[in-house]
Parts: structure tokens; sequence; C-alpha cells
């Protein structure tokens, strides 16, 4: 499909004048899930549009977005770029100091909230964001007695769209058609692992040219259901829920709300998917509770056809064809395990799954794989417009992300970093020149950052975060995340850091589930209060120690956990702990539990601990306590706090 000098809301246009009575975008409220066709999605966006520049919005100006999926927000960004603005989503749980800073490093001018909600916090902060001049908000619900002037409801913009339009005809026609493909369409901040986010400009030909590769290589028909799900602030969900439904004319469907997304999931049955690992892991984790609280004679049926799967799809890569026995015992089990599942998890129509992100554990991947899910990996990276390779479907592999992209060229330096040139690289970082010129070379390569390699098929292998990739002391290779996503097959456990570069040993700080394991220490009748009751518990240390030896089997003696702490507390985003998009921020976690590292080297049995709490709108606490370090090597620990 040439997409070649198209910008998004041109695109748009294209499906309003081509198909304009297929579905566009559809969302779940009260129950119910409303459609609007390609002409009724333009009509919004021509209207909001031509509210915007009744009120100024001129070409250059950014609009921010902040919320759940909601097509209203959608609408908004597209409008801003119609008028050769700028879309600038941020995460909707960003505590007050990070939309400081990203607003006012954006230099946004409008803020489109989804709710009362995200008003509340833009008012807020309305002192500190000397730009901002309107808030407009798309759900009415708790906001009839507020009588700021920034304020704006988004129906009170289309109408004042409406009014603009008709005394000036034309207007928004010409102003999209003044675009161009190399406009500026967005600003993504990223996750922010090492430092403050920076802000990566995408234009319009990065976004559209970047979707017509993926769909180059994806079976995807017009009409097919997206579900819009992932925070609109990461660029994957924009990538996918605008570039890829304008380019393909998929039709987007946002869920009612974050806590019904599993239940939308299975009513839409999406024809294909993006999440993120955490989502399968949540989801793999989901089969293994239910399949532990069936009855004996269930879970007896359930665990052999899942060993039997998982035997068939290992074989399958190696290279062996399932036996006659293996394919009538696989046959049954589709009716009775498989295809259930799938079911349960809405997936039972989806031609294919992609993870992405972030590596997703091995044996995670093969559980879906087996359970008859087109589970494959993508990778990307924000400053690619999201994609820089993915895998065919005959080809998916645990152990790499496929084949870049058609038109993406990849190559491997001399110290094993990731590089790539094309049309998904991005154009720069906003304000930011010298990061700019730090990723990108003179001849326009994209540093990734990411340590990797070409197996002999040509397709990529990324070991991990090519700063975090280190040597144990004997000098054997530590690659954090390859350990920590074995840990994570566990059910119960939620995240982990592993440590162990220039160190004799590794050692993991574990932060357990609170769902799986309390579910578990109910069962037994042990009480306990909160999270950090639950984590001191012996019969809890003894549970995850057992859980590690589960993890330990499957790795090289070296590279096998030795010492691990269970922590009070889950690691967050707010604390910057972890980024919005759950990569641990090594660097930083390392500075905040030095002490930890230090005792679990030093062979300490307990360790003292003290750490700063960050509440939403900026306040700070601390938490001390005592924490217990166990010894993994010799089965469940025993150890406890004085």
């Amino acid at each position: 499909m040439d997409v070649t000098g198209m910008t998004l809301p041109q695109l748009l246009e294209r499906n309003a004048r081509e198909a304009p009575q297929a579905p566009g975008m559809r969302e779940k409220t009260r129950g119910v899930w409303q459609t609007w066709s390609w002409q009724a999605y333009r009509d919004q966006v021509r209207d909001f549009a031509l509210g915007l520049a009744a009120g100024g919005f001129a070409r250059g100006d950014k609009l921010t977005v902040i919320g759940d999926n909601r097509p209203q927000l959608y609408f908004a960004q597209l409008a801003a770029q119609a008028l050769g603005g700028v879309s600038v989503p941020v995460y909707q749980d960003s505590i007050a100091t990070e939309m400081v800073f990203v607003l006012n490093h954006a230099e946004s001018s409008i803020i489109v909230a989804e709710d009362q909600e995200q008003v509340d916090k833009a008012l807020s902060l309305k002192t500190q964001l000397p730009k901002l001049r309107a808030v407009i908000y798309d759900d009415p619900r708790g906001l009839s007695a507020y009588d700021d002037p920034l304020l704006r409801s988004f129906e009170s913009m289309l109408e004042l769209g409406r009014q603009h339009g008709a005394a000036n005809p034309g207007l928004y026609e010409r102003e999209l058609a003044a675009g161009k493909a190399d406009d500026l369409a967005m600003i993504a901040y990223t996750s922010g692992t090492t430092g403050q986010p920076k802000g990566a400009m995408l234009s319009h030909r990065n976004m559209a040219e970047t979707a017509a590769n993926f769909l180059a290589v994806n079976l995807t028909r017009p009409g097919d259901n997206w579900l819009s799900y992932l925070p609109m602030a990461w660029v994957g969900d924009t990538e996918f829920s605008l570039g890829m439904a304008l380019v393909g004319r998929l039709t987007a469907n946002c869920p009612e709300s974050p806590e019904t997304v599993q239940r939308d999931l299975r009513e839409l049955g999406p024809d294909a998917m993006l999440a993120p690992p955490r989502i399968w892991e949540n989801m793999l984790t989901q089969i293994q509770v239910k399949s532990g609280d069936a009855s004996p004679l269930k879970r007896w049926i359930f665990e052999r056809f899942r060993a039997l799967a998982e035997r068939c799809e290992l074989g399958r890569d190696d290279g062996k064809a399932p036996t006659v026995g293996q394919r009538l015992g696989l046959a049954l089990g589709e009716v009775m395990v498989y295809g259930p599942v799938r079911d349960q998890l809405g997936l039972r129509n989806a031609r294919w799954c992609y993870t992405g992100g972030a590596p997703l554990g091995p044996d995670t991947y093969r559980f879906f794989r087996s359970f008859g899910v087109n589970l494959k990996q993508v990778y990307g990276a924000t400053e690619a417009s999201a994609l820089i390779a993915c895998q065919d479907d005959g080809e998916a592999n645990p152990n790499t992300v496929g084949k870049p992209l058609p038109k993406v060229e990849v190559k491997i330096d001399d110290r094993g970093e990731v590089l790539l040139r094309g049309p998904n690289v991005f154009v720069g970082y906003f304000k930011q020149d010298q990061a700019t010129a730090d990723t990108l070379t003179a001849e326009g390569w994209l540093r990734t950052g990411d340590a990797g390699f070409f197996d002999k098929r040509g397709h990529l292998t990324i070991i991990d975060r090519a700063k975090d990739v280190g040597k144990l002391a004997d000098g054997s290779a530590f690659a954090p995340q390859f350990i920590e996503n074995k840990l994570k097959f566990s059910p119960y456990v939620r995240e982990t850091v592993a440590f162990g570069d220039q160190r004799p040993f590794v050692a993991a700080m574990i932060a357990i589930d609170m769902q799986t394991v309390g579910t578990w220490a109910e069962k037994r009748g042990l009480a306990y209060t909160s999270f950090m009751d639950l984590s001191r518990k012996d019969e809890v240390a003894g549970l995850i120690a057992t859980e590690i030896a589960k993890a330990n089997a499957t790795l090289p003696d070296v590279q096998q956990v030795k010492r691990f702490l269970l922590l009070n507390k889950e690691l967050d985003a707010d604390d910057a702990e972890i980024t919005r998009t759950r990569k641990v921020r090594r660097r930083f976690v390392a500075e905040k539990y030095a002490a930890v590292i230090e005792a679990f080297y030093g062979g300490a049995a307990t360790v003292d601990v003290t750490m700063d709490i960050t509440f939403e709108d900026g306040r700070k606490s601390q938490l001390s306590s005592t924490i217990s370090i166990h010894d993994a090597a010799g089965g469940p620990a025993t150890r406890r706090a004085a």
C-alpha cells in the first residue's frame, strides 16, 4: 500500500472518501459498543480541528492528551495534526512532577483530558504551566460545578468548530492539504530508564510508512478489529491504533475501562493483538491459578494436555513433526483444553499476536504457542516509530525477534550494538541536540542501545540493553533480563531485579504477586494484613525459594540465583524504580538498594532498608524495615530477621 507523502489526517480523509460507512472506531460505553464510521470519524476530527482553530491553535502548536483509551482523545490528536500541530500524549498515571516536566518541555498549550480525575490533575498544575491556554474534557461527570476559565467541554469544541467552519468555508480542507509527510506528527516521550524522559520527534512519514511496512508482512484485512487498550502515551499504541488503523483501514476498539479489558477482549475477539510481556505473564498467571483451583480431575486433564502441547512445540522448534499419536492428542486437547483457554483469553479469532516492549521469557512464549496462540515477537523502540523487526508466522522463535521490516536496514557494530536506518528512524529529540547527536550517526544510523547479533537464518537476536550486559567475577556472561524472565514465569513473582555484574554469583530482589501469593496464603490459613506483612512470612520465603529452584534447574550453574530477598513493596513507576512501560531503571535501583546489594555479597542474613515512597501529588514519605536475605541453593530458606 502506497502511503508515500501522506499525513495521518490525510489518510483518514482517504478512508472517509473510499469507505465512508465502514467502521472506523468503536467504544464500549455503559455495556454497549458504539461505532463511528470512517465518515463520522473524519467529521469529529474536522469539527474539533476547526474548534481548535477558532481558539487560535496554529501550525506548530502542541496538544496533549491524557487519560485512558477514548475515541475523543484519538480524534483530538488527529485534529491537532490536521492543522499542522503536534500531539503529545502523556501517561494517565503520571505524577505531578512528571506531567509538569513533559508539558513545559513540549510547550503544550492545550490539554485534552478524559475525565474529572485528569482535569483535577491539570488544573492543580496550571500555575506551573505558563503556556497552557485551555483544558478540554471528554467525560463531564463531576464537572458541572467547575467554573475555571480554562475549562471547555469536548462537545462545546465540536459546536464551536461547526460554527467556525460555516463562517470560514474550506478552512479545514486548506489546512489539511497544506500538511506534508515530513511534518512533525507527535512527540513521544521515552520512558526514561536513565534520567528525565526525552521527547522523540516522529513525523507523519515515520508513522505511516512504518505501519505500511509492518502490514506488508502481516495478514490484515480492512475492517479487522484491534483492541486499543495500551497506554496512549506509549508509541506502540499510537503506531497501531492510529498509524496501522489508518493505513490498513482497521477498526480500533476502545474498552469501557482498564478494569473491563479482559471482559471486553473476550467479547470483541480481535483479529490481532499486541501486548507487552507483563500482559502475557498476567494471562499465564490467571490460567495457572484457575488450573490450581480446579478439581483434581480437571487439573489432571489440563496438566496432561499442557505437557503434550509443550512437548510438541519443543519438537517443532527442533524441526520435528508431531507423531500420529501426538496429533490425535492435540486434536482432543483442542476441544477439551486449548480452544476453551483461547476463548477465555479472547484470542479465538486472533490470526496473530505479538509481544513487544521488553523480552518475554521463553517458557511463557512457548506456553501460548503450544496452546494455539500465534504469538510472535516484535522488536522496536520509540525512536524507531515502535517497530524495527518482527517474526513471520512460520519462523516464530522465543530466542529471536525475527527479521527487519521491509525498507529497514539493521547492522551490528564492533561493540555488538544494534544500529538501524530506514523510514522509521525519528527526526531527533525535541530541544536536545546533543542527545540527538549521540543517538544518530552522521550517516543516519540510529543507535538503539541494545546488544544483539544475527543468527544463521538472518534473524535478529537481542541479548539485553548493551549497558546492562556484564560479566560475573569469573568472566562468565551476565544478562540480567534473561534470568529475570526465567523467574517471572512463576505466577507468584511479579517483578524481579537480578544482580551479578563483577560479582561472584547472581542474587535477586523479588516483588511477590500480591494476588496469587495472597490466595496461596489464604488456602493455608496464613493471616496477613498487607503486602509487607505477607512478604515477610517464612512460608512465603519458602514458596519463592521453591520457585527459584525451578528456574535454576533451567539455567547454567554459574547463572543460577544463589541468594534472594523479598521486597516489602512493589516496584513502582512513581518511585522511579521502573518506567511507565515497566522496564527496570537499573542504575537508579542499584543506587537506591545499594545496602541490599552489599548485604547480598557480604553474607548478611538481614538488611535495614529505608526508602522514599512517592504519592500521586508528588508528596513523599519513608518506609523503613529490616528485611531477611535468603540462600536459594539449599532449598527453602530458613533464615529470619531478628
